[in-house]
């Protein structure tokens, strides 16, 4: 038996009319009628009496109906309690994210959190590894998104998913029609990236070096947004992970090869704080916006 079936009853024993009930219920008449009998096969009684044109209850009916109505309160009150909990709570969370994951997550997991409790502050930061670490060992955040840190016992790591990092280029660039380009071939190439405090610098590194090459960095940026605008308007070239980017006619994504840079971001929260149930109502949208990790 579903609540559904439970709520279908109950409207039909107190109108004695499956149009106004159907009506109440915001459902057509002949599903009403489907689920009612649904329900008679499930607990092998009638009840209702349709023979004649006043719809009626049955003795069987009456008896479940003494029982069933009181429950339905008690669901009906509990369900308001959750509501109003939802709606009356308060508090504070605050989010250190890595710049792709801002860029396109952060503001659906906000959404997401502040529908089922509006009266929450969230504040977003975009930070480097080391400084979500950092503040989340000092307390000043209660969970980040980043990268598995070093040398940080005192944090829980659990990745969310792996993303490669693409050559982002305007649509005029030389290297816009290729449909992939080795890590060698950015040897000298004009480029933005971000300042090297970041680990996605960092990985760069060691991906440049493996390949012996060594971009030409005209210019640090340390948000994405401001870092696609430079590629559009300019002849630099940006490595930046595809899923933080917008699909546009005047920018290209290329995939980098030999080697090409993949990274897990993850959440990390301090292993001895104290998650809210906010909180932990919180990590499960990141979970649910992330997907699987592959």
């Amino acid at each position: 038996m579903e609540l559904r079936h439970v709520r279908y009853f109950d409207a039909i024993a107190e109108t004695l009319n499956f149009t106004r009930a159907a009506e109440r219920l915001h459902v057509t008449q002949s599903t009403l009628s489907h689920q009612i009998r649904q329900l008679e096969e499930e607990v092998g009684v009638q009840l209702f009496d349709r023979s004649s044109k006043k719809v009626r209850m049955t003795e069987a009916g009456e008896i479940l109906r003494s029982h069933m109505t009181p429950a339905l309160e008690h669901i009906d009150r509990g369900l308001q309690a959750l509501r109003a909990d939802t709606q009356t709570s308060t508090g504070h969370i605050r989010l250190g994210t890595t710049p792709s994951f801002n860029a396109r997550m952060a503001p659906l997991c906000v959404s997401t959190l502040l529908q089922h409790y509006p009266g929450v502050q969230v504040t977003v930061e975009e930070l480097g590894a080391s400084m979500i670490a950092k503040r989340l060992v000092s307390g000043h955040l209660d969970i980040g998104v980043s990268y598995r840190p070093d040398n940080r016992p005192e944090l829980w790591f659990e990745p969310l998913y792996n993303e490669q990092l693409r050559l982002v280029v305007a649509s005029n660039h030389p290297l816009a029609k290729r449909k992939r380009v080795r890590m060698v071939e950015l040897h000298h190439l004009r480029m933005v990236l971000l300042p090297r405090q970041f680990f996605t610098r960092q990985l760069l590194e060691d991906c440049f070096e493996a390949a012996g090459s060594r971009p030409h960095v005209v210019a640090e940026l340390n948000t994405i947004a401001p870092s696609i605008e430079l590629i559009r308007r300019t002849d630099l070239a940006g490595i930046i992970t595809e899923t933080a980017i917008s699909p546009a006619d005047d920018i290209r994504i290329v995939p980098l090869q030999d080697p090409t840079p993949v990274r897990t971001p993850g959440m990390l929260w301090n292993k001895g704080g104290n998650r809210s149930p906010m909180l932990k109502h919180f990590t499960d949208i990141i979970r649910r916006a992330a997907g699987p990790a592959e």
